[in-house]
């Protein structure tokens, strides 16, 4: 068996499946099996596989074909040009919450106590506090999520402080200069038509957020007003179709809000400013 016969079998098998991007997936998983590069196993079709790395690379495309995520198999996610470690116990980085940092960064470089709501695998706090060269604070209900989150920052090498509580339940007032969160905001009337991968794998106190999915935007708000410093902003993902709801409930201690869209052109991030 080759590398080139591997790949081309790997990719059918996911193609016949339906799974997306057949080809690449099958990339990725025998890289991962062979600890190598892409551009390895295009110079390098003819190398034969060994009996161990098949037996794995078969076992890793079963567990695709079962609907797990590659990011899981592989325990791999790039986020704003690093590579993150993620398991179960997180949800998977996407491509659009990078618009979370990249606001973040605009509007508050110099915030100097920086807080990450729900943290997740760290990566929104981990990219912040390395791009501000800054400590920053990061929370979340899930202990096993806080020691992924914990693991990814020290080996990026950010200082973040990590605690377990329930969004900022463990805080006193005015403690912070910005607030941002990707919070859960899939409405649990929708999980039914989620994607296979999201609803059988990913974790579902990082998914859902009440039957209209903005149970934890209403909490977020009135917490943030309360350890927000005067002036400090606060920094939110949005879910699709929620940006009307989740500024209606915005209040005149708000200012300066703003939305950003992702590429699609969808409202992905809101921002607002407490007031002075």
């Amino acid at each position: 068996m080759t590398i080139q016969t591997a790949m081309r079998q790997g990719s059918r098998l996911l193609e016949e499946a339906g799974v997306s991007a057949p080809r690449l997936t099958a990339e990725v998983l025998l890289c991962y099996v062979l600890g190598r590069e892409r551009s390895y196993l295009h110079s390098h079709p003819e190398e034969e596989l060994g009996r161990l790395p098949w037996i794995h690379y078969g076992r890793y495309l079963h567990e695709r074909l079962e609907g797990k995520p590659t990011q899981y198999i592989t325990q791999r996610q790039e986020f704003y040009g690093r590579e993150f470690r993620v398991t179960p116990d997180v949800l998977i980085p996407r491509p659009e919450t990078e618009h979370v940092v990249e606001t973040a960064l605009r509007l508050a470089p110099g915030a100097r106590s920086i807080v990450d709501v729900g943290c997740g695998s760290g990566a929104i706090a981990v990219s912040l506090g390395l791009e501000l060269g800054r400590p920053v604070c990061a929370t979340d209900l899930s202990l096993e999520a806080i020691g992924v989150a914990r693991e990814n920052a020290a080996r990026l090498g950010a200082q973040v402080e990590f605690i377990a509580c329930d969004l900022l339940t463990a805080f006193a007032d005015r403690s912070f200069d910005l607030l941002v969160s990707n919070p859960p905001y899939i409405p649990t009337i929708e999980e039914a038509g989620l994607p296979r991968e999201v609803r059988e794998h990913e974790p579902r106190l990082a998914l859902y957020a009440g039957p209209l999915g903005l149970d934890a935007y209403q909490r977020l708000l009135a917490e943030g007003a309360r350890v927000l410093r005067p002036g400090g902003w606060m920094v939110l993902e949005l879910g699709y179709r929620q940006a009307d709801a989740v500024r209606a409930m915005l209040d005149t201690r708000w200012r300066d809000i703003e939305l950003v869209s992702d590429l699609a052109g969808f409202p992905r991030v809101l921002a607002a400013r407490l007031a002075p």
